[in-house]
């Protein structure tokens, strides 16, 4: 071989050898390129061998190869006929101790055989798989678990007794992480076996999972629960999980009921509404008054969707008491979640159910002292409004929201900014003008440039809401009055806005209202307001150059003052207005 011909390998080989880990990183991340420069002969025979004992490294250089194996590397190698070659790397990497490289290795396992004929999943497949099953160390076969789904169904009915046999192997495994890995896999296999084997192999695995002393196995059973309440009729439900769902829902674990908690709604409709109102609403019930307050939060979080499968009278009895008691409940985030999901229930009990049992709860939990509970209220709003109409609410509203417009943390005056264009349709424009439009406007002077941001995005939200003759008398007058501040951060701001909301107004509220102090402040002392004001003007000649009038416009105000810009001492503002003036040449 000439140097040239050993050069890639003999590169991705001295880099792997590195003392520097960024250094192999990097290696590691070229195979490709290395794989393209040997050509498809060599990088099976060279490259991929040279991998396979590669895996005496940091765990970072190992993911990152396990990584790049699964991302079509069989087009490097000479195409899906030769991808079974990858199989055996990676089948190192599914043994190593870290469970970040085991896991991609499996993902990168599962892309492959995805590739692979049913042929070579039998010829290369099976047998890999095999001896991650009943490998001795239980890293292989904890990683065996994830490449069970993958094959299932691409193999004969012979092999198939023999993968449930070995999966059943890893549902009675002596390790925990074995187990787990079980119980993790076992919904997305199960979803490939016949209804037969889904009672005569499905069920025993679950049974056994579900029972498991170590609750990190058995909350992940609850997925596969639903799986399998998926594939069953109502009465082999009824025979055979409803004593499994009882387990679960009120397991002594609170990680196995959060999970419960968390799926109920996917339970509930993988069950059906028979079962659902026979059984699962006294279940239901229980974790909504649950010891511990991450179970509560979950059941909260699934309130609408479960009573969608109820009748309003139901809802009242069973599920409204328990609401009522969430609304007062000792834990913030489970008060937040059920202000998340409250409103919900209002479409189903309509105008009459909801303004004698839910709205007080609403004027309770805007009175909240945490503000998520009261931003969660808010921002739900509209589907209550739908129901029983916001008037009966817009006393209370007000204080909420001036509270947190108020509020220290900047992040939650934001948040609130982004629900006021949905609120001003719902509260109409005279109750907005008297009561926010005045704090809509304060926002503008915020200290945090974020809320400035908002503030001004708001602005012009509100105009698409209340249209442009509202914007020309309520707001713009106000914002070009800052234009004058003597604080160059409200001058900026003036142009930010004005930068916003043009596009929205139209080009006679441009003309009288925003053009003469826009141009007065292309020639302030500060550079960054000269600049931003040649980002504004190029926003104005893009908005309205194209028609006559506006062309017209453009040519006679914009452009001899970017012109005179594009002499600026300052290089930013030379860049923008010339960026403008060309922008400008385009559209006029």
């Amino acid at each position: 071989m000439d140097s040239d011909d050993i050069a890639p390998i003999a590169i991705l080989i001295d880099e792997l050898r590195s003392e520097d880990v960024q250094l192999r990183l990097n290696a590691i991340h070229s195979i490709p390129t290395i794989a393209l420069a040997l050509g498809p002969d060599r990088a099976r025979d060279e490259l991929v061998p040279f991998l396979q004992d590669s895996i005496d490294d940091e765990d970072e250089v190992l993911l990152a190869l396990a990584d790049e194996l699964g991302r079509d590397f069989e087009q490097y190698i000479g195409g899906k006929e030769y991808a079974h070659l990858l199989l055996a790397p990676l089948e190192n990497l599914s043994s190593v101790e870290e469970t970040l490289v085991r896991d991609k290795a499996a993902e990168s396992l599962t892309k492959i055989a995805a590739v692979l004929s049913n042929a070579q999943i039998e010829e290369y497949c099976i047998p890999l798989l095999k001896r991650l099953s009943g490998a001795e160390w239980f890293t292989s076969r904890t990683s065996s678990a994830a490449l069970y789904p993958a094959v299932y169904d691409r193999v004969s009915p012979a092999i198939q007794d023999d993968l449930r046999k070995g999966y059943a192997a890893l549902g009675s495994d002596d390790t925990p992480m074995v187990r787990r890995a079980a119980a993790k896999w076992l919904g997305p296999l199960l979803l490939k076996f016949s209804d037969q084997h889904i009672l005569s192999d499905a069920l025993p695995i679950y049974r056994r999972l579900e029972s498991d002393d170590q609750d990190s196995v058995r909350l992940l059973t609850v997925e596969d629960l639903i799986a399998i309440a998926g594939k069953l009729k109502q009465s082999e439900i009824k025979e055979q999980l409803l004593k499994q769902i009882r387990h679960s829902i009120s397991d002594k674990s609170w990680r196995v009921r959060y999970m419960a908690a968390t799926h109920f709604n996917e339970l509930a409709t993988a069950v059906g509404k028979e079962i659902t109102r026979e059984e699962l609403i006294g279940q239901y019930v229980q974790l909504l008054k649950d010891n511990e307050a991450e179970v509560r939060t979950a059941a909260a979080s699934q309130i609408p969707g479960f009573s969608e499968l109820l009748e309003k009278e139901v809802i009242l009895a069973r599920i409204v008491p328990c609401v009522r008691d969430l609304a007062q409940d000792s834990s913030q985030h489970v008060r937040a979640a059920l202000a998340m999901q409250i409103s919900g229930l209002a479409p189903l009990l309509g105008r009459e159910p909801t303004i004698e049992h839910l709205l007080p709860l609403f004027l309770q939990l805007l009175k909240d002292d945490f503000p998520e509970v009261r931003l969660n209220i808010i921002s739900k709003l509209e589907t209550v409004n739908d129901v029983i109409g916001i008037g009966l609410l817009s006393a209370n509203l007000l204080p909420a929201i001036v509270e947190l417009a108020e509020d220290k943390s900047w992040r939650v005056r934001q948040a609130i900014i982004e629900y006021i264009p949905p609120l001003a349709k719902q509260l109409g424009k005279p109750f907005f003008d008297e009561q926010l439009g005045n704090l809509c406007m304060s926002w503008l002077g915020d200290t945090v440039y974020s809320i400035r941001e908002a503030a001004t995005i708001n602005l012009k939200n509100l105009t698409d809401v209340f249209g442009v003759e509202w914007s020309q008398s309520a707001i713009v007058p106000k914002v070009m009055g800052m234009g004058q501040h003597p604080n160059y951060l409200f001058r900026m701001t003036t142009v930010q806005a004005i930068t916003i909301i043009m596009p929205s107004l139209n080009l006679d509220i441009v003309r009288s209202e925003i053009v003469e102090s826009l141009l007065q402040l292309a020639s302030d002392p500060i550079p960054n307001i000269r600049f931003n004001v040649a980002k504004s003007l190029e926003v104005l000649a893009t908005a309205f150059g194209n028609t006559p009038e506006g062309k017209a416009f453009v040519h006679q105000r914009i452009i001899p003052v970017l012109e005179q810009q594009k002499n600026d001492q300052d290089a930013d503002v030379r860049y923008f207005a010339a960026r403008a003036l060309q922008k400008a040449a385009v559209e006029t």
